[in-house]
């Protein structure tokens, strides 16, 4: 039943309320300021949120201020309520080099950890399963804070926020969901974005409470929120809010409402939730004409002051180099030399001992996959683990990759370290969105690592067909920010995994499972690490340089082995960063190269790879440099098919023809 207004305001005191009408009253003045700045042309674009500030305030009033919030376009209140800086905000929004993310991105496509704020990025789901992942390290450790997250009507129609959900309730997980139900997603009503007769309802589907509140009735907001918080923070759930509000509004400036009937606008603007309240405190003397003046003026002067100070900031000025280096962020390898102590054993068992070795090395690492707790994975990488780690260290996760990648980034946030497995690399396609649009840019955009290792069994010749056998790093190996490792021998795989892990940066770490069990290899037992970025010359030649990873090393091995080919063979480790100085001294040794992969040719990082060599290498050159790589077809399952299309059978046609040139 809801409360009347009364009610409501005989649990929130005159000073709250007073305190709500001016955290109200801030960003309304500042956007009536920017919609003129708008058309001056001072700024490139605004999202109004003017008509929903008791949900972005009252939110976060009711929030501590060690909460995490992850906000929207249209809650500017969050920001001003966390007293960011006005001058900052608005050199944000300016593209200004103080912004927050130095000019690379706009409007509120930023985060702050100072004021625990996490802003969205243009793909609207991410965020709710980052949601998850910052609630899961406060439930790991026992803080009693919840995580609070916005999204639109419209956004609940992506997979993401459904695979959010269904982590966060499977997961117990104190997270507040919270739906901006403003009517329409752009110019679609709702009534064209689901069937349902409120979005609340969907909460029973994932075994969650919810609650339907007057998003345009600040007390409401603020009292509702403040009590189910207090209680998340003690008994640790999800709970899904749906806000009914409306967009006054175009979705931008430039949309315009043209599509919404005049008197829908109307009747919104009598359900101002700043007149609302403002109506109400002067009713009962709270407020008077007097005040509302002053306030006004004062912000004024505190949003013109902010707006001198951020038009007189300079504009960026940077370079190519700077623009790179901040890709990744900041990372001090120290190598570590290897125990004496050697064990022979598989790829699968270095991958294991070093998961473990991380594990115990790092008490904040969280593993996460499809059936990798009691069941160890399918491939048994991780069976025992639960025993030693705990439940809330090796997670078994529901079938939603995206989400799981999300919640790594979440830790990350909170200052913890996430490992996923895929359970194959075919299924990161499932998950593809934030690893490209939020892992790879975080840091870039606003200095934020993501600290996230992606593991990905990957590899053909096991008979698996076209959803088990892809060999696809070429789908990462353009995105700037990810790192990619693909080791073929278990030393290598063991001191790789350690470093990737350390490392601060989100690492797509392929494991060939064709490899997993026929590979055997010297390891040296404890921990260690080696550098990614670094090729390793398996075999030392003077006629032929051979580039390659993975398991083509060792088909590239056993053509050496049966011929006795005088073959420089580059084991490349590392996909991302790659190592050009071992490629150039190779082939400038040789004058001749193959460059291999097992991917198909069409756009591979072989294709890659063979272009730089003739650009940077031209001249000593005795050869077209040769790529080789798989048939552009999907895998395909057959034996004979799979070996077709394979480029092995190939390999030691190549390397005659090439050496014979």
């Amino acid at each position: 039943m809801q409360q009347t207004h009364q009610e409501r305001s005989s649990v929130v005191s005159h000073d709250q309320q007073l305190a709500l009408y001016k955290a109200m009253l801030l960003p309304r003045l500042i956007e009536e300021k920017m919609l003129i700045l708008l058309r001056q042309g001072k700024i490139s674009k605004w999202f109004s949120g003017i008509g929903q500030e008791a949900i972005s305030v009252g939110v976060t009033m009711a929030a501590n201020d060690d909460e995490y919030i992850l906000p929207m376009h249209r809650n500017l209140g969050v920001f001003t309520t966390r007293d960011i800086p006005l001058w900052k905000l608005f050199a944000q929004w300016q593209g200004k080099a103080d912004g927050f993310t130095k000019g690379r991105d706009r409007s509120f496509h930023f985060g702050s950890q100072e004021h625990k704020i996490i802003g969205m990025i243009s793909h609207l789901g991410p965020q709710m399963g980052v949601a998850d992942g910052i609630a899961l390290a406060h439930k790991i450790r026992a803080e009693k804070k919840a995580t609070i997250v916005f999204t639109g009507e419209g956004g609940t129609s992506e997979g993401d926020f459904h695979e959010a959900l269904n982590i966060a309730s499977v997961w117990q997980l104190p997270v507040m969901f919270c739906i901006e139900n403003n009517g329409y997603g752009l110019s679609t009503p709702t009534s064209q974005q689901y069937a349902c007769k409120d979005l609340a309802d969907r909460a029973v589907g994932y075994g969650m409470e919810s609650r339907i509140i007057d998003g345009n009735d600040v007390l409401q907001v603020y009292h509702q929120v403040r009590k189910l918080l207090e209680d998340i923070r003690e008994n640790p759930r999800p709970v899904l809010l749906e806000f009914k509000t409306f967009r006054r509004r175009g979705h931008e400036e430039a949309s315009g409402t043209a599509y919404v009937p005049d008197d829908l606008i109307a009747h919104w603007e009598t359900l101002d939730p700043i007149s609302r309240l403002e109506d109400q405190l002067l009713d009962q003397g709270m407020l008077t004409c007097m005040m509302i003046d002053d306030f006004t003026q004062e912000f004024k002067q505190h949003i013109n002051d902010g707006l001198d100070t951020a038009f007189a900031k300079a504009l960026p000025s940077s370079t190519i180099e700077q623009e790179i280096n901040d890709v990744y962020a900041p990372y001090s390898f120290t190598a570590s030399e290897p125990s004496n102590s050697i064990t022979n054993i598989r790829l699968i068992d270095a991958i294991r001992d070093g998961l473990l070795e991380s594990m115990r090395k790092f008490p904040d690492l969280v593993l996460m996959g499809q059936d990798i707790a009691d069941y160890g994975g399918v491939f048994k990488i991780t069976e025992a683990f639960l025993e030693e780690f705990g439940a809330d260290r090796v997670r078994n996760t529901p079938i939603c990759e995206s989400a799981v990648v999300e919640t790594g980034m979440g830790l990350s946030i909170a200052g913890m370290k996430a490992v996923v497995e895929m359970q194959f690399a075919d299924f990161v396609s499932s998950g593809f969105n934030p690893i490209v649009n939020y892992l790879a840019k975080s840091h870039y955009r606003w200095s934020q690592p993501a600290d996230v290792v992606i593991r990905m069994p990957c590899g053909a010749g096991v008979g698996a067909g076209p959803f088990h056998s892809q060999s696809n790093e070429a789908w990462f190996y353009t995105i700037p920010g990810l790192k990619i490792v693909y080791p073929a021998f278990p030393d290598d795989a063991k001191g790789l995994l350690q470093a990737a892990i350390e490392d601060p940066n989100p690492v797509l770490f392929f494991e060939h499972k064709a490899l997993y069990r026929s590979v055997y290899g010297d390891v040296p037992q404890g921990s260690y690490k080696i550098e990614l970025g670094k090729a390793k010359i398996i075999n030392k030649g003077e006629a032929l340089t051979v580039i390659t990873y993975g398991a083509c090393v060792h088909w590239v091995l056993e053509i050496i082995d049966k011929m006795h080919y005088d073959i420089d063979l580059v084991d490349l480790r590392c996909l991302q960063p790659l190592d050009y100085e071992a490629i150039e001294t190779s082939v400038l040794k040789t004058g001749k190269v193959i460059v291999l992969c097992e991917d198909n040719l069409t756009g591979s990082v072989a294709s890659d790879i063979a272009a730089w060599i003739g650009e940077h290498c031209f001249e000593s050159l005795d050869a077209p440099v040769m790529r080789l790589g798989s048939i552009d077809t999907p895998i395909p399952f057959e034996k004979g098919l799979e070996n077709q299309y394979l480029p092995k059978q190939k390999l030691e046609i190549a390397v005659k023809k090439l050496l014979e040139y």
